[in-house]
């Protein structure tokens, strides 16, 4: 331990989406020691509080662990970054802001699956525990949590030419996709407030922070967790070159992401026995299910240049950057304010699904990919992914060092049914593209471009103009079957004193953006932590 010092109650990994949520309500109790480790810095760069600002904070070391997956036949053989943020708040502290929940039978699905406890009724409460919500309190949505949740601060004439060509081509009109039922076009909403990023470390962390019994250690990457037979009992980190032991008298709660968290099984001896033999890593627990089972989805992006100005125009001189930036210091609003995207719609791919399995995010300006510049045209994206992706991929240490970054193979397209899916998708996009109320306003599709027409063609298109929309999840499945790396519990399997709570646990990805779900496992997760310690 720490200098032989006494140790503390629980240990949380990383200070994410997941962990920051944790950490506010484990130390509510303040007879209990909590230790809570980060690896990236403080949350100060100004552009982690202006929406905006991922442009800016996507790719940079200094906030981002910079992954990047090895090539992927599924895309024609390129490799994609991987952006995860590596600052207080990780993710949420870089991601679009999008706040999405998925859709109700993606949990009663994983209940069905044998996670008791996990339905869309036993997770909603959750949902509703964690909100602000700027439209108040009903059925689905509640007020006064941690988590801001608001409407967008920025319209434009494009998105509303886009929802009603949707609407036009049969999508019905639906204001609250995180309510009853998902599928329909509307306005996305935010993680924000007034005009700022309104991040986990903002909303769970701060506040949590003036508590005498709760310490925040960042710039300290942990290297691995320290067992005890099979009883994980301590923590080891690296801050400033040097190796801090630490101990945990009740649970280490592993909350470093779809990627870092089977990293840190693996590098710990919790993994596929015959990788952690490849790299020289003393077996501890055989759970073949570590770093297996990854999905994401996969964004195909549609570019179509337009007649009417977009955000494109409003970026694109120093003269309209000057102005775009007044409006922001003086109102909170205008281009600045911008999420990821500006439109959602929740479809279906074809007739025959029974539920939406695809996604658009529309955004009033277009770039190479996300995080780089405008284009210097008039423009505006459609991006479209499946929402439940069949493909599987998975992720493995290289080695026994933990500073060397895992190999991660996506897998993507890999599986025939999301092939059919994507070439689908790509129709949908264009019929959207045709409808009256928005085909008099585009001048030419620009990506992938219109010499892709048959049901070949559309998919190597995909292979060739397709991104991560940021959604990794899966690697520590929650289950009971030989793959499964937590219970329905998130106590890993074989393990005692050492949960997984993030995104890793998902069974299967949910029908939409990650993040609100992620703090929903993180809520109900602390829960369960306390349950299971009340009597002792």
């Amino acid at each position: 331990m720490k200098n032989s010092e006494e140790p503390y109650d629980y240990i949380i990994i990383g200070a994410g989406s997941a962990g920051c949520v944790i950490a506010n309500r484990l130390s509510e109790d303040s007879d209990k020691k909590v230790l809570l480790i980060e690896a990236g810095g403080s949350d100060i760069n100004p552009w982690i509080h202006i929406p905006v600002g991922y442009f800016k904070t996507m790719h940079h070391p200094s906030t981002d662990w910079c992954y990047k997956t090895e090539p992927d036949e599924g895309i024609a053989g390129r490799r994609l970054q991987w952006p995860r943020g590596k600052v207080l708040g990780g993710s949420s502290s870089l991601n679009g802001l999008l706040y999405v929940r998925g859709q109700a039978k993606d949990y009663d699905h994983w209940a069905d699956l044998g996670n008791k406890g996990w339905s869309f009724d036993e997770v909603l409460p959750y949902f509703k525990k964690s909100e602000d919500q700027e439209r108040g309190e009903s059925k689905y949505h509640g007020v006064g949590g941690p988590q801001k949740v608001s409407d967008l601060r920025l319209r434009r004439p494009i998105a509303e030419y886009f929802i009603k060509a949707a609407i036009q081509s049969g999508i019905l009109f639906n204001e609250d996709y995180n309510a009853e039922n998902q599928e329909g076009v509307a306005y996305f909403q935010q993680t924000a407030h007034k005009g700022f990023r309104w991040s986990t470390a903002k909303g769970f962390l701060k506040p949590a922070r003036k508590r005498a019994n709760l310490e925040v250690v960042s710039r300290a990457q942990v290297t691995r967790l320290v067992l005890e037979g099979n009883k994980a009992v301590a923590v080891e980190y690296l801050k400033r070159g040097k190796r801090v032991i630490v101990g945990a008298s009740r649970e280490i709660i592993l909350s470093a992401g779809a990627i870092g968290s089977p990293q840190l099984l693996q590098l710990s001896g919790i993994g596929p026995a015959e990788l952690l033999k490849m790299v020289s890593v003393p077996l501890v627990k055989d759970l073949p299910g570590v770093g297996k089972n990854l999905q994401d989805h996969l964004q195909i992006r549609l570019v179509f240049k337009t007649r009417l100005r977009t955000l494109n125009d409003e970026v694109n001189s120093l003269l309209k950057q000057g102005w775009v930036g007044l409006k922001y210091i003086l109102t909170r609003t205008g281009p600045l304010t911008l999420a990821a995207s500006q439109v959602a719609v929740f479809t279906k791919s074809n007739p025959s699904v029974s539920r939406p399995d695809i996604q658009f995010h529309m955004q009033p300006l277009s770039a190479d990919k996300p995080g780089d510049g405008a284009h210097k045209f008039s423009a505006f994206t459609s991006s479209v992914c499946q929402l439940r992706p069949y493909s599987r991929g998975y992720l493995e240490i290289k080695s026994n060092n933990p500073l060397q970054y895992p190999a991660i193979h996506p897998n993507y397209l890999s599986d025939e049914r999301d092939q059919k899916v994507a070439v689908d998708a790509i129709k949908v996009a264009r019929k959207i593209s045709e409808a009256d109320a928005l085909a008099p306003h585009i001048t030419d599709e620009y990506v992938p471009g219109r010499q892709y027409q048959t049901d070949e063609e559309l998919l190597k298109a995909a292979r060739l103009y397709s991104q991560t929309i940021y959604h990794p999840a899966g690697t520590c499945k929650m289950g009971q079957d030989e793959m499964a790396v937590v219970d329905e519990r998130l106590r890993v399997h074989g393990i005692q004193g050492l949960r997984v709570v993030d995104a890793s646990i998902m069974p299967e990805i949910i029908s939409g953006n990650t993040n609100a779900p992620t703090i929903m496992i993180a809520e109900k997760g602390a829960d369960m932590i306390k349950e299971d310690h009340r009597s002792s």
